[in-house]
């Protein structure tokens, strides 16, 4: 690698909605910024979670300088526990986000250097001189970038929007952002979540004002749920509870545990005498409750799923309960979200929810905040980031429509590795940069998926061979049995079809190495040919 060249790699979240992780490289000095993780998707049979394939860094972790974090959200951060055993470097992050992440990697028994930054502050990591500018997003304390370089500079916008009243007194620090296009920004990484909508993001207190209402109208508890994270959520509804004269009740961990460090690290202001205990809230009036719970993405073991199913052991829907949706479903949770909504329906709640009403606003801006971020910073490259290949594709679109020349804007994906140097910016080459799934404690390659979808989507097919150990010669007919693949009626005949099958094909001879794979190979035909299904074929060879 020159030094007057530098090198973008996205290793997550370009294609994709999660596991946003992106380094940049010049000369001998690599920094990463973000560490997140993405929901699996349905067909991602048992996995928890996926984060990014960090093969990449851990060839040169010696000439990584740092992993910088832009705000405390599980996309953004949710990889660091896996990610940082592997690479001894320290974590940079505003105080809120390094209270958060200091929390999970506690809970994986992980120890880290968390180095604490603050808006306005700067730090040197090797080539690169990292500034940190203040964001308004859905949860406090973030940050987007402007990394000073020998080439240039470069704005990495973070999440954001332009809330003009943040719940936090906190707006997006646009003075910083137009000084820094005055003084001339070689490239851009900009949000790309929101593309796809026209105008500008509703701010923030529209939702404080929404839950206001519902908590003067509601004739008996509210029960709302949204993203643990959502400090500035969690702050509107303590305020509208103290005005109301309710009491505010957390449920599940991860809320808990959000509320207990925001609060410590004054985030978050709780009004005196507004945060019961639960074993208050038998003695309580239902008029006078707030009940606050995770399970805004319809978790299967979260607080407001159990309380839909009916095996919470603290809380049942009753008549008069209002339950709020104060979050929209992540891509790829709609069914699990809409399941809940349908069971607490059944059970006799009144639910609200953002095809209802204005209870959720996202952190993201709109068209028209993408377009002033463009024309405040006057980028000579730009580069979409955080989003599906049509956001990147459209956001790109958007820069154009504003006179950004074609061949400047450009759509890269996991993988891509982009080289700007003094001639000129250019897609270089792709790398296998994938996904690593965690399952459980542990990891599982693509292999293991496949297998386990081939398994769910047509079963199995056992097939034992008996072998004489002193002749290594076959011993009888093979053994078939099957689990998942077709009906038991149908199942009798197939499987001594097979059976004879095998026995022709392998005859009396010696059982060599190959076997299996040629019983895989013969069954795996014959079984499309008469079911066109093609399940897994599991050969298994017992010495007797």
């Amino acid at each position: 690698m020159t030094k007057d060249r530098l090198k973008v790699i996205p290793l997550g979240g370009l294609g994709e909605i999660g596991k946003n992780m992106l380094a940049l490289e010049l000369g001998g000095d690599i920094i990463a910024i973000d560490c997140g993780l993405m929901f699996p998707k349905e067909e991602m049979l048992g996995v928890d979670l996926v984060i990014p394939d960090i093969s990449y860094l851990q060839e040169r972790k010696d000439r990584l300088r740092g992993i910088i974090i832009t705000h405390g959200h599980e996309d953004h951060t949710g990889a660091l526990p896996y990610v940082l055993p592997k690479l001894d470097v320290p974590v940079y992050a505003t105080t809120l986000t390094r209270g958060l992440i200091q929390a999970k990697l506690k809970e994986h028994g992980v120890k880290a250097r968390l180095e604490v930054v603050r808006p306005g502050a700067e730090v040197r990591l090797g080539a690169f001189r990292v500034r940190f500018y203040q964001v308004s997003h859905s949860i406090p304390d973030g940050v987007g970038l402007i990394i000073h370089t020998p080439l240039g500079t470069i704005v990495h916008s973070g999440d954001f929007k332009l809330d003009h009243t943040p719940v936090d007194g906190r707006p997006t620090d646009l003075s910083r952002l137009a000084q820094a296009g005055t003084e001339g920004v070689l490239l851009l990484f900009s949000d790309s979540t929101y593309v796809e909508l026209p105008g500008y993001t509703p701010s923030e207190k529209v939702v404080g004002e929404t839950l206001d209402r519902i908590m003067a109208e509601a004739p008996g508890r509210v029960i709302i749920t949204t993203f643990a994270s959502l400090v500035s959520r969690t702050q509107q509804v303590l305020r509208s509870a103290a005005r109301h004269g309710r009491k505010v009740f957390v449920l599940g961990r991860s809320m808990e545990d959000t509320v207990k460090i925001a609060t410590k690290l004054k985030y978050l202001e709780i009004p005196p005498g507004t945060l019961g205990q639960l074993e208050e809230l038998p003695g309580l009036p239902l008029p006078k409750v707030v009940l606050l719970t995770t399970g805004s993405q319809g978790e299967p073991t979260s607080a407001l799923v159990r309380i839909a199913r009916g095996d919470h052991p603290r809380v049942r829907i009753l008549a008069g309960d209002t339950v709020v949706i104060s979050a929209s479903p992540v891509p790829g949770n709609e069914a699990l979200v809409n399941r809940t909504i349908n069971a607490l329906f059944r059970l006799g709640a009144r639910v609200l929810y953002d095809k209802l009403a204005q209870v959720h606003v996202h952190g993201h801006g709109s068209q028209e905040e993408l377009k002033l971020l463009i024309n405040l910073v006057r980028p000579k490259y730009f580069v979409p980031i955080h989003g599906e290949y049509r956001h990147l594709s459209l956001h790109a679109s958007l820069a154009q429509s504003l006179g950004m020349p074609r061949e400047n804007t450009i759509v890269l994906e996991d993988g891509d590795t982009l080289e700007i140097g003094p001639r000129g910016g250019l897609v270089m080459e792709h790398l296998p940069i994938g996904s690593i799934y965690v399952d459980g404690l542990g990891g599982v390659g693509p292999v293991v998926l496949r297998d386990r979808q081939s398994l769910a989507q047509d079963g199995v097919v056992m097939v034992i061979l008996t072998r004489e150990r002193r002749s290594g010669r076959l011993v009888g007919r093979p053994d078939v049995v099957s689990r998942g693949f077709v009906e038991e009626k149908e199942w009798q005949a197939l499987a001594e079809r097979s059976r004879d099958l095998l026995a022709r094909q392998l005859g009396h001879g010696r059982i060599e190495g190959l076997v299996q794979d040629r019983v895989k190979d013969v069954l795996g035909r014959f079984f499309y040919q008469e079911t066109h299904r093609q399940p897994m074929v599991l050969p298994v060879v017992v010495e007797v």
